[in-house]
């Protein structure tokens, strides 16, 4: 399993990677968003090509290829309008030179990706290796109407309500 947590600064480490057979921790990682979802924070999402934006939701991770950014890993959306058209976007999880936290320190914030959760390319291809074959990726973001239509979710996700419920 794999939690992507936009709603901490991409200054900090906000990716994990869990082996939940071994119930341990594998990868505690910075990882960027899309240029038009943020600044150091990221505050919007998109399902629409072209958007330069990062996706909410739950992922498949598929098959490993090398391409323009190296060694990548394909993602299926699983959440229909919210990233079902990850595939056809190219959302991907790749390394990338601007996944640095020592520049980020000094920008105040990671360089930024077309859409894709991009990490450092030290850790990209033990990470993309945990990942591929069919490992679940989470992207959360509390975004309220997300929260509130996602079919994987329950419509009182992030609510009062439903907090009390689960």
């Amino acid at each position: 399993l794999s939690v992507i947590d936009y709603s901490r600064p991409s200054t900090e480490p906000r990716m994990w990677v869990f082996d939940l057979a071994r119930q341990r921790l594998l990868f505690e990682e910075w990882v960027a968003h899309g240029r038009n979802s943020g600044e150091n924070r990221t505050e919007h999402f998109s399902n629409r090509d072209g958007s330069f934006m990062s996706s909410l939701g739950a992922f498949t991770a598929q098959e490993t290829y090398m391409g323009g950014n190296g060694y990548s890993l394909r993602l299926a959306g699983l959440e229909p309008g919210f990233n079902d058209r990850a595939r056809e976007r190219a959302i991907v999880i790749h390394g990338a030179p601007y996944v640095n936290p020592s520049t980020a320190q000094l920008q105040g914030r990671l360089g930024r990706s077309l859409g894709c959760p991009a990490v450092r390319l030290s850790v990209a291809k033990p990470l993309i290796d945990a990942l591929r074959g069919g490992t679940m990726v989470f992207a959360y973001y509390p975004d309220q109407d997300w929260l509130k239509h996602s079919q994987l979710l329950g419509g009182d996700c992030g609510t009062a309500s439903g907090l009390a419920t689960r």
